[in-house]
């Protein structure tokens, strides 16, 4: 049986996600999905547009689709799922986790990697985050799941953007991409987002291209310091002049170098960030130009869980760099800046 994916629905309170599931559950797309819901959600689905049976924890939907909800802990509901499909009980094709809106997706996202049975059965393609533009600005300000909610993002829904001017949405979408430049943000209406944007984003492949705003890279090559704390974008700055900054917990920062890691250097160097600052590091991925061998390094993770794959071959004339992106809270920048730097080689290689 081929690994079932699995989509994980975040996003702060009133931010659309039930919207979105409902979209999901009722429409006729011809996908046969099961909807996972924390039962501690804001705003229950159940009570409207299901039949709630307080017996049975999954319910059939017209169109195929089913909607459960998490009586237990969520590995034990995957579990459940999954062998009711592989008896032919259940039929099934994908399944979406909705999270409350104040939880933090990392623990989920690690149950896929970390229990070998959910592993075997489930494939976690992305994670979505759902940002309420109207009410943005505040909750990322006092609440850091909402910060984290964006860390952890392969794919970021604003919504509610008609609620606000041009130049409050220009601010946000700045202060996100400061937070997360490797997911990409779409505005949307709920009723309009086309599922081919909410599945198959391959956020966790590892042979993923490594999508980085290219704006955010030309501001890191300029100006090596810069963050979202020292930021001269114009809308962080007051009509009357005053320099106004969003200091935000969650951050981001990439590494790029023209010559190659030292294997050996690089696996002692990150092993030893993640054992001491895992629980800080939401996301992190990167492509590597490695000593030894001719093929790109692709690498990755979430918290303490990090992997690495060999991917394509670099092609001829085609420039070797490394690029690496880290997302996380309050991350020593300059200790990870310059333990990789001396983790490359000290000589220039040519390939």
């Amino acid at each position: 049986m081929s690994l079932i994916p699995a989509t994980i629905l975040t996003g702060f309170l009133g931010s659309g996600k039930t919207t979105l599931l409902k979209r999901v559950l009722t429409e006729a797309h011809g996908q046969k999905i099961a909807v996972i819901e924390n039962e501690f959600g804001e705003e229950n689905i159940d009570n409207d547009i299901l039949v709630n049976d307080q017996d049975e924890q999954i319910i059939q939907m017209s169109n195929g689709c089913i909607c459960c909800t998490i009586r237990e802990d969520l590995r034990a509901t995957l579990a459940d799922l999954a062998a009711k499909k592989r008896k032919g009980e259940l039929d099934f094709e994908r399944v979406v986790i909705e999270t409350t809106g104040l939880a933090d997706p990392g623990p989920v996202a690690q149950t896929f990697f970390m229990d070998d049975e959910i592993a075997e059965a489930f494939l976690l393609d992305s994670i979505i985050t759902l940002v309420d533009a109207k009410h943005a600005a505040q909750q990322l300000n006092d609440r850091v799941e909402a910060q984290r909610q964006v860390g952890f993002a392969d794919q970021i829904f604003i919504s509610k953007a008609d609620l606000v001017d041009a130049q409050t949405l220009d601010a946000l979408q700045h202060r996100l991409k400061h937070m997360n430049p490797r997911a990409p943000q779409r505005v949307v209406h709920f009723g309009e987002v086309p599922l081919k944007d909410v599945f198959d984003l391959r956020g966790f492949n590892l042979n993923a291209r490594l999508d980085i705003n290219p704006e955010f890279l030309g501001e890191e090559a300029h100006d090596h310091d810069h963050d979202s704390a020292h930021c001269d974008h114009p809308s962080h700055k007051h009509a009357h002049g005053h320099h106004h900054h969003h200091d935000d917990d969650v951050k981001s920062f990439v590494f790029r170098a023209g010559r190659p890691f030292d294997p050996a250097k690089l696996e002692d160097f990150l092993g030893a960030i993640v054992n001491i600052y895992g629980p800080r590091m939401l996301r992190y991925k990167g492509v590597l130009w490695m000593q030894g061998t001719e093929r790109k390094v692709i690498f990755q993770g979430v918290h303490q869980l990090m992997g690495s794959d060999l991917g394509p071959a670099w092609k001829e004339g085609e420039p070797r760099t490394s690029k690496m992106v880290f997302i996380g809270i309050d991350l020593p920048r300059d200790i990870l800046l310059q333990g990789l730097q001396q983790c490359l080689q000290q000589t220039e290689t040519t390939p």
